[in-house]
């Protein structure tokens, strides 16, 4: 009997062994690579998943010389493990996909590969070549730290028919402020549809902020959340709520905008999936509302690839790192019907990229120009206490003097436990 054990338990090592190597592309949590293979790290763990797998699939039957494995991982699941197994030196993916907001703490924890000697092979990997939103982020202290994918933007929905019932010039000069916004929402009211949903308020906060001249640091290193803009921020979107231009406390917002019962309804161009379940809408898609046309926000963030240190990667599996990313430069149309803004430009010569709503954005530089990346080492901690903070402020469960104080405590708190470890 132990000698028939052992014989199965040696057959079932050798088929388990075959199994694990006979796929390219997977999702999971996948460790260390094989000598010819590109372990790739990535948050896309959602529908748009299957879209960058197609580009891996695509790039794979190039048959290059290091295929590339597909992982695709939780976004927290994925940046707990980041700095266990870069500390630990053992299985340290070879590429990853991280948020632009998370690069420059990464480079000050002395996390990342640079990129400048390895970009000399690959001359269009370059500046011009991409959407400046995406690239300037991963210039840092005269290096290079990551090569974008794309820039993704949060914008605006609106409803064509209601639209034009009223407010039918409101998009003559092809932006819509919020004044508009109210006039519309309380021309709407007799017939309970409402002016506008309240949806991430993080974004909507932020580009409201921005607008007003506001920015969530000073210099790079200190918070500044509680100040005059912000407090006007939140009072603007408060008004709106109180003049019962939006949506309930607790109503959804996404369900009144599909159902016909919204004019407009603020959320990312990679909602269009979303937006399109409802057959009988007709919707288009415009840039985030302002204060006044003279400025142009959208709140933006953006797909970064970037190398975490590895002392065992070759020079030459770097290479191929460089050639997949290369590839994707070229072939990101299927990045784009995910309904994603690539940051590459050559996918803006694709007539069929052309007819995407959301390539509104990115057409022109001045567009392209309104894409705000709020890149703050410290964005981590202030998210988390934007989103505490904006919902129970404009709804008047938080007096907004009062949040802002705290939330500003509360960032300056969280910075100085995090600097003294």
């Amino acid at each position: 009997m132990r000698k028939i054990s052992v014989l199965m338990f040696s057959i079932l090592f050798v088929v388990m062994m075959a199994l694990s190597g006979c796929s390219s592309t997977s999702s999971g949590s996948g460790g260390s690579s094989s000598a010819n293979e590109i372990v790739y790290w990535n948050p896309f763990t959602g529908p748009d998943g299957k879209n960058m797998e197609q580009i891996v699939n695509e790039y794979n039957k190039t048959n290059p010389k290091f295929k590339v494995k597909n992982v695709s991982i939780k976004a927290d699941d994925m940046y707990k493990k980041i700095p266990t197994v870069v500390n630990s030196g053992k299985g340290i993916p070879d590429l990853t996909i991280v948020h632009a907001e998370r690069i420059k703490q990464f480079v000050d924890n002395d996390l990342l590969t640079k990129y400048d000697d390895k970009l000399a092979d690959h001359p269009e990997i370059k500046a011009e070549n991409y959407v400046p939103a995406g690239w300037n982020i991963g210039d840092l202290n005269g290096s290079r730290y990551s090569v974008p994918l794309d820039v993704h933007s949060f914008v605006m929905y609106y409803n064509k028919d209601l639209l034009e019932k009223y407010a039918p010039h409101a998009l003559d000069d092809n932006v819509i402020t919020f004044d508009e916004i109210k006039a519309a929402g309380e021309l709407a009211k007799k017939d309970k549809i409402i002016g506008i949903g309240i949806t991430w308020t993080r974004p909507i906060f932020l580009s409201i902020y921005n607008q007003l001249g506001g920015d969530i640091t000073s210099d790079g290193e200190t918070p500044t959340l509680n100040t005059p803009e912000a407090k006007k921020a939140l009072e603007l979107l408060k008004g709106l709520v109180d003049d019962k231009i939006t949506n309930k406390d607790g109503e959804d917002p996404g369900q009144l905008f599909k159902s016909g019962k919204a004019i407009f309804f603020p959320e990312g161009i990679w909602m269009q999936n979303s937006v399109n379940e409802a057959k009988n809408l007709k919707w288009g898609l415009t840039s985030f509302p302002q204060i006044s046309p003279d400025k142009i926000v959208n709140w933006t963030s953006s797909h970064q690839f970037v190398m975490f240190k590895d002392k065992n990667r070759s020079e030459e599996k770097t290479k191929g790192i460089m050639d997949f990313l290369d590839y994707v430069r070229e072939n990101s149309l299927p990045w784009a019907k995910a309904g994603q803004n690539p940051a590459a430009l050559a996918t803006l010569e694709n007539p069929e990229y052309q007819n995407l709503p959301q390539s509104f954005l990115v057409k022109n530089p001045e567009m392209q120009n309104t894409l705000k990346i709020f890149d703050y080492k410290y964005n981590g901690f202030v998210a988390e206490e934007v989103d505490k903070l904006v919902g129970d402020a404009i709804y008047g469960k938080l007096n907004i003097d009062k949040g802002l104080k705290s939330a500003q405590k509360a960032v300056e708190d969280k910075i100085a436990t995090n600097n003294k470890k």
